[in-house]
């Protein structure tokens, strides 16, 4: 029997820490301007779970919250401030690829881009020549 795997992260101070179970869904980066406010940078990657699949096992217990939306709020740590994730009202859990502790995993490589048009046009990805 194969093992669920087990996708853990947390802020910047360790205050907010979580343990994110089963497959990821949907994993993705956005350049909408929430996004960008949210997060500080012009793309945010993100990566979706279900409610019941992540605990939150920090010391803070679970994030702080603004809502951000008619459907959605914003999660961060109330002591260091760090961009944990959003949560949706679905309910879903969208956590910031940046929090995870092994966010190399190829499960939480975006597979698609929201708001491409609010990028701006000179941002790119520059790939060094290969001689």
């Amino acid at each position: 029997m194969a093992t669920m795997k087990i996708h853990e992260g947390g802020c910047l101070c360790g205050n907010i820490r979580f343990a994110a179970k089963g497959q990821a869904l949907r994993p993705h980066t956005c350049s909408c301007r929430m996004c960008q406010r949210h997060s500080g940078a012009l793309t945010q990657s993100w990566v979706e779970f279900a409610a019941d699949q992540v605990e939150w096992i920090g010391p803070g217990g679970a994030p702080a919250t603004w809502r951000s939306s008619e459907w959605s709020s914003r999660a961060f740590c109330p002591v260091c401030g760090s961009t944990i994730g959003a949560i949706d009202d679905e309910p879903t859990l969208a956590i910031a690829v940046g929090v995870f502790d092994s966010h190399k995993r190829k499960a939480l490589a975006p597979q698609y881009h929201s708001y491409v048009s609010s990028r701006p046009r000179w941002w790119c990805l520059q790939q060094p020549d290969q001689d």
